[in-house]
């Protein structure tokens, strides 16, 4: 006779909540930052200008702006760490890389002394990598049945993408970047917070 096994106590551990907890701190400290920056800054447009903008080498926004950056750069890293261990396949790499790239682009304000170029290398790479991270979700999660969260996921990815390109080719290039980064920053936050609420799992019955 078979024996059929229940629940178990294979949690994820505090370990990995935790690590999952930077990509509710990360997310939410770059949006506040952007926000609150680009209201009470004379002289610029949150609809037309960049949010790099407020990091540039001369603006008197540089170091709050900057920390923001760094708040993202290094929370979302960590919670591909918990996304790694929670979600097969290759999404805990892109949110890893969003992450990196974003101090990369902290790291190389506009209007530095050797050029925009490494600005634009490293703001083009997280751009990619963020919308590509909810995207290449949707496939695993489609494959465990979870069809809600997958469906979601391509609509962010889409959306995230769509918004970040028009930034290239359209105007109000300040009012698509903050479409494309926040619902990017969303969909991370809404999974991290998933991974923080999950206890337990069953094992596969015999």
């Amino acid at each position: 006779m078979q024996r059929r096994s229940g629940p178990t106590t294979n949690a994820i551990g505090p370990t990995t909540r935790a690590l999952a907890l930077g990509g509710v701190a990360g997310p939410v400290a770059f949006v506040a930052a952007w926000s609150v920056l680009g209201a009470r800054t004379a002289h610029y447009s949150p609809a037309n200008d960049a949010i790099s903008r407020l990091a540039a080498v001369h603006a008197p926004t540089r170091a709050a702006m900057t920390a923001g950056f760094v708040a993202f750069g290094v929370g979302v890293p960590l919670y591909g760490l918990a996304l790694r261990s929670t979600l097969p396949g290759r999404a805990w790499m892109l949110a890893t890389a969003t992450g990196l790239a974003t101090l990369g682009v902290g790291a190389f304000p506009l209007d530095w002394a050797r050029g925009d170029a490494p600005h634009a290398v490293a703001a083009t790479l997280g751009y990619v990598t963020l919308a590509a991270t909810p995207l290449v979700a949707a496939r695993t999660l489609g494959r465990q049945g979870r069809r809600g969260w997958a469906r979601v996921s391509r609509v962010a990815g889409v959306t995230s993408a769509v918004s970040l390109a028009a930034t290239v080719i359209g105007p109000y290039h300040g009012a698509f970047q903050r479409v494309g980064l926040t619902v990017g920053d969303a969909w991370i936050v809404a999974s991290a917070l998933g991974i923080v609420a999950r206890r337990r799992h069953r094992c596969p019955r015999p």
